[in-house]
């Protein structure tokens, strides 16, 4: 087909050049020729002083010499039989006639151009038209992208992290692959398995991976590509990608974002957006339409599902709801090797380590450090990664990149070296807390220094007493600064901010305020629809909101004077731990735990 439309295009062209050309080559000649009259022709004829001439029943042209320079010419011939004896008297180098060209001849001349020209407009106009007509037709045409999975297979040993979730999707599997051992016991496909958990788990690789395994056609979508400016284009999308997963079955169609399309309906004012919610309609229509013998899966993935609407939640739509989770130690690791396999690296590498220091990190950014830390090394010449890098690479996903050429002055540099020695000195002598792993107070990102703490395993539940110590070391720089210098800084903005969230959810949601007692007081966190939550009201009286305020206010100050007096008390340690840091402006656990001993003995 392309092979043809392109043989059209050059032969289009073609016609368009010649068609010029021969319209340009009539206006050069017309342009050229010197319009004399009969009588001067007679006598340049007379003088010899023509070499060529065309005789035609209603015109003669030729070549004749003037001011010593060839001219062309035409002029309207006269009755004038002895005109054959004047050239050969002349001697006229070249002489002929043109046959008489009939009205029919001139006519059918004039009506080719007029056919060229025609020809070429409907190739270069009308055609071009008529392709604009078929592209908007094909407006309406679903975008998702059929991934051939013999090209690049992905399966779930390209997954790692999720164990469980990969488990809840080997049933669609061996569905897909063995569909009579499940239709002889009545069983019947999910028609729908909605994948939700935070951004960068992995909810879309294992979407191939559950086709790559099954070795069905796979159909990629985002949810944004169905809603348009133009009402009704969405829901023909859904029906075209529907009907092409039906021609290609057993199918799996994926579409991801799912909240761009599937958000609660009538969710503002007067309305919600029509076209969102006729593609939201047409979908619901969709997998309530086709039948599970049809073997056609659909796969949406979300970082929202709070938001989904009621009706796609029900059973008989999404029957399968599958929670991919932010990986623990051990899936870390596995998807540590996933990524570290595909880069050069150190033996010296020890990837349990890695692990153990990236607590709350998704997949995509355990990737991000593996590429992060290949590229340092790089830079650096390296012919392997090494641990080194590695640690530079969390460091920088995790604060940001360094910026040294940040020009800082002595007496800020000071500040801010009391400002992180009082973080790590409290988190070193307050207990229940996680160990600090290094100080420094090179610029990263938005911050001036920073102190790095990381867990020994992971947590799930924290205790009252952690939350205060998590408190008290967040407030401890704004502490420190006061207790050396007499005065605070707009350092610790990002500190109280942290400070007075934790105190907010230790009031309002955990419990942990005798003041408050044992209630959740906790704000709605899912987004305002105007037409429904506009007018809601507090489900506390202002009394209670007042014992709130005061209630954060006292934690947060409690806090404060426990760090305040950590600082005065151990303020040798604290000048000892600031020298070490203003002359190296980095400092480990291990060094730290070092100063804090000898200062002790």
């Amino acid at each position: 087909m392309k092979k043809k439309n392109g043989l059209k295009q050059v032969i289009l062209w073609l016609l368009v050049f010649i068609f010029i050309a021969g319209i340009y080559n009539s206006l050069s000649v017309m342009n050229t020729e010197k319009d004399i009259p009969y009588s001067y022709f007679k006598a340049k004829l007379k003088n010899k002083e023509v070499k060529k001439v065309s005789i035609a029943p209603d015109m003669i042209r030729g070549e004749m010499i003037e001011n010593n320079k060839t001219v062309r010419f035409k002029t309207i011939p006269l009755s004038d039989p002895d005109l054959i004896k004047d050239m050969e008297q002349a001697s006229v180098d070249n002489f002929s006639g043109v046959p008489d060209r009939s009205w029919v001849t001139t006519l059918l001349f004039n009506i080719g151009w007029i056919l060229i020209f025609i020809l070429a407009w409907w190739f270069i106009f009308y055609r071009q038209a008529n392709m604009a007509g078929k592209q908007a037709m094909s407006f309406a045409k679903s975008k998702a992208r059929q991934i051939d999975n013999k090209k690049k297979k992905i399966t779930f040993k390209d997954v790692a992290g999720c164990e469980e979730a990969k488990e809840e999707l080997i049933d669609i599997v061996d569905y897909l692959k063995n569909p009579d051992k499940y239709k002889t016991l009545g069983g019947t496909l999910p028609k729908g398995v909605l994948l939700y958990g935070a951004p960068g788990t992995g909810k879309t690789l294992l979407a191939k991976a559950v086709a790559g395994e099954a070795g069905v056609e796979f159909f990629s979508s985002s949810g944004s590509e169905f809603v348009e400016m133009f009402v009704g284009v969405g829901a023909a999308r859904v029906r075209d990608l529907f009907e092409r997963a039906k021609k290609s079955a057993p199918a799996i169609i994926f579409v991801d974002e799912l909240d761009a399309v599937g958000r609660h309906r009538f969710s503002g004012i007067g309305g919600g957006h029509d076209e969102r919610e006729q593609t939201l309609n047409q979908l619901l229509i969709e997998l309530d339409g086709f039948e599970t013998k049809e073997g056609i899966i659909l796969i949406a993935a979300t970082n929202r599902p709070d938001v989904l609407d009621p009706a796609l939640l029900r059973p008989g739509r999404f029957d399968r709801r599958v929670n991919v989770p932010v990986p623990d130690i051990k899936g870390r690791l596995e998807i540590l090797k996933v990524h570290s396999s595909k880069i050069k690296m150190d033996e010296s590498v020890d990837l349990n380590i890695i692990a153990q220091r990236t607590p709350g990190f998704v997949g995509a950014d355990l990737a991000n450090v593996v590429n992060e830390a290949a590229i340092i090394a790089a830079k650096n010449n390296k012919e392997k990664t090494e641990f080194i890098d590695f640690e530079e690479a969390i460091e920088k996903t995790i604060a940001g990149p360094q910026r040294k050429s940040r020009v800082i002055s002595e007496k800020e540099k000071r500040i801010v070296a009391y400002h992180e020695a009082g973080h790590a000195l409290v988190a070193k002598l307050l207990k229940d807390v996680d160990p600090v792993h290094k100080i420094s107070i090179i610029p990263r990102g938005p911050a001036l220094g920073y102190t790095l703490q990381l867990p020994l395993e992971d947590k799930y539940l924290t205790s009252k007493s952690e939350i205060i110590s998590k408190l008290s070391i967040f407030l401890a720089g704004r502490a420190s600064e006061e207790v050396v210098f007499g005065e605070i800084t707009t350092g610790a903005g990002d500190d109280l901010s942290k400070a007075t969230n934790y105190a907010q959810k230790m009031v309002m949601e955990f419990g942990m305020s005798e003041k408050i007692g044992p209630v959740s007081l906790k704000k709605d966190d899912n987004e305002v629809f105007l037409g429904r939550d506009i007018v809601k009201q507090h489900t506390y009286s202002d009394e209670t909101a007042k014992s709130i305020d005061d209630e954060i206010k006292r934690i947060i100050n409690d806090c404060y004077y426990k760090a305040k007096n950590i600082l005065i008390e151990n303020k040798q340690i604290l000048d000892k731990v600031v020298a070490v840091l203003m002359d190296k402006e980095t400092i480990s656990g291990e060094e730290l735990d070092l100063i804090i001993n000898n200062a002790n003995s």
